[in-house]
């Protein structure tokens, strides 16, 4: 993958689980991928930095393969360390223009904004390329996350200019509602990773934007 694609994060953005077998995991990336993903972050927040460089740096290539973006979560120095095609920040982490400095202006960068509107509109300002909202609905991967409305998704469309991603709990039977409100993308890590057939919850994932 020469360069990142600029036109805009969309479709189905999956997310890794917190597995600490890279084997494993590389394995249900590769299904994922298989089965028609647009973009895929990487988060781990149970292993440490060795293991997160080598679990990274193998799943980097799987995307390759797929021509696929790979977003890294939180991890700047990770991120520049493969030459990954993104970097993902929350709430307590770097500003966009902090990592643009870093990562450069061909890389794309996205910014946690839970359910704050005004937080979207300074990442925009700031340099994001996409925002995420959420979480919609009970969450599996975070517990404890901020609960935003719906509407916040039409609110942002009106605002932004830039892709909103809805992220929380979102599975097959919801995703089209996040779709029809606006988001451009639907982040999901436990209705992809944990489903049985885990190429074919992608596909049907995929389907809803065709």
């Amino acid at each position: 993958m020469d360069s990142v694609n600029r036109t805009g994060v969309s479709g189905l953005y999956a997310i890794t689980p917190d597995i600490e077998d890279t084997d494993q995991l590389c394995a249900m990336v590769y299904h994922v991928l298989a089965g028609g993903v647009s973009w895929l972050q990487y988060r781990n927040k149970v292993a440490d930095s060795r293991l997160r460089f080598v679990q990274a740096t193998k799943i980097h290539l799987l995307c390759r393969q797929f021509q696929v973006p790979l977003i890294v979560n939180d991890h700047l120095d990770l991120a520049v360390e493969i030459d990954a095609e993104g970097l993902h920040v929350g709430g307590r982490d770097i500003s966009p223009t902090v990592a643009r400095c870093h990562l450069g202006q061909d890389k794309i960068i996205g910014v946690s904004c839970y359910n704050q509107l005004d937080r979207a509109i300074e990442a925009e300002e700031a340099g994001a390329d996409y925002v995420a909202f959420g979480a919609f609905y009970p969450s599996m991967t975070k517990t404890n996350a901020h609960q935003a409305p719906l509407d916040l998704l039409t609110a942002a469309k009106k605002k932004l200019g830039i892709p909103v991603v809805a992220i929380g709990g979102i599975d097959l039977d919801n995703a089209k509602v996040m779709i029809v409100r606006g988001c451009d993308a639907v982040a999901v890590s436990q209705a992809l990773f944990g489903a049985r057939d885990i190429q074919s919850a992608a596909r049907h994932f995929s389907e809803l934007f065709s």
